[in-house]
């Protein structure tokens, strides 16, 4: 059964409060562990985290034609010898396997940027600049014939300017570290083209774990090269391992790529870019932090974006 539209948005606004409340978790492991290193590990729990669903799903699936006798009826693809029908379902298709490792190499490497940037420039600049995939991932649609409408490129313009309200405090300037945090933004933006494009006949949880397992690994490789991993040290900072690992990684970025089959990967942008008004609103409660008016001008005109890219959607389901 596919899942309707706004049950796939609510999965990316899941996605998107996840990420926004690791913001917490990220800042304290830093304090740590290198870039490298952090995401080598959390990649990797995200990993494991998702054997036991795949190992739970294919044990549901096997128990079905036995059990749903409308399922047994009509297999997908069978071989008929005799009067036995067998059916056969494939463990790992062709697109989930090439998209999980594209994603992987593709996550690991704006993960990595984006660590490395932050050394260069504020928080601000980088949250900002980050968030730019809003406007890079329609533009680079348009090159793969991904049209949008007035109201979707309305939305864009909207939800630029609620994160500079949100995220850009100080006059902006371009430097080293901005240029290297605009590189994880095209990343970004590219990892989202990725799934939309291998995702709709991909195993989504499948596909969400070889993508882990790649990043880790790619991950793990630059941090044995630039990077002197010490095991005291990642003991220390085992909770926001965890949250960003299982969280962040393992649950958050499979309700990613669930919540984008099928939908305008435009549209899909604008809803995540939400992490940065629930990063604003948990720095609030969690940490005591005061809003400004400022930023709070900015989280009410994302709001609105999110609610006009929806409208589109659903006049074409009607």
């Amino acid at each position: 059964m596919k899942m309707t539209n706004l049950k796939k948005s609510f999965a990316l606004f899941l996605a998107a409060v996840i990420w926004g409340m690791a913001f917490v978790a990220q800042s304290e492991g830093s304090k740590y562990l290198g870039p490298f290193t952090f995401n080598s590990v959390r990649f990797l729990l995200g990993t494991v985290t998702l054997i036991p669903v795949i190992f739970v799903s294919e044990i549901i699936k096997k128990r079905r034609p036995s059990t749903d006798a409308s399922f047994a009826a009509e297999p997908t693809t069978s071989k008929t010898m005799g009067t036995k029908t067998e059916v056969k379902e494939e463990f790992l298709n062709k697109e989930t396997l090439i998209g999980g490792i594209l994603c992987g190499v593709v996550l690991s490497m704006a993960n990595g940027t984006q660590q490395i940037g932050l050394e260069f420039t504020t928080p601000g600049k980088a949250g900002f600049i980050t968030a730019c995939y809003i406007i890079l991932v329609p533009i680079f649609g348009i090159f793969l014939k991904r049209k949008c409408n007035f109201l979707v490129w309305l939305s864009v313009v909207l939800s630029v300017c609620g994160l500079a309200l949100l995220c850009l405090t100080e006059e902006l300037t371009i430097g080293k570290g901005d240029l290297i945090v605009f590189v994880c933004a095209i990343l970004f933006a590219i990892h989202i083209l990725v799934i939309d494009h291998f995702g709709e006949n991909a195993d989504s949880v499948k596909m969400s774990c070889i993508q882990f397992g790649v990043a880790g690994i790619v991950s793990a490789i630059l941090m044995l090269i630039f990077e002197n991993p010490d095991m005291t040290y990642i003991c220390k900072a085992w909770l926001p391992l965890v949250y960003t690992g299982v969280c962040s990684s393992g649950i958050a970025f499979t309700l990613q790529i669930i919540g984008q089959k099928d939908m305008n990967p435009t549209v899909a942008s604008i809803i995540m870019s939400l992490e940065s008004v629930v990063s604003v609103v948990a720095g609030f409660i969690i940490l005591h932090q005061k809003l400004s008016a400022r930023e709070l001008w900015g989280c009410m005109v994302m709001f609105v974006a999110i609610i006009l890219v929806q409208l589109p959607v659903k006049q074409k389901e009607r």
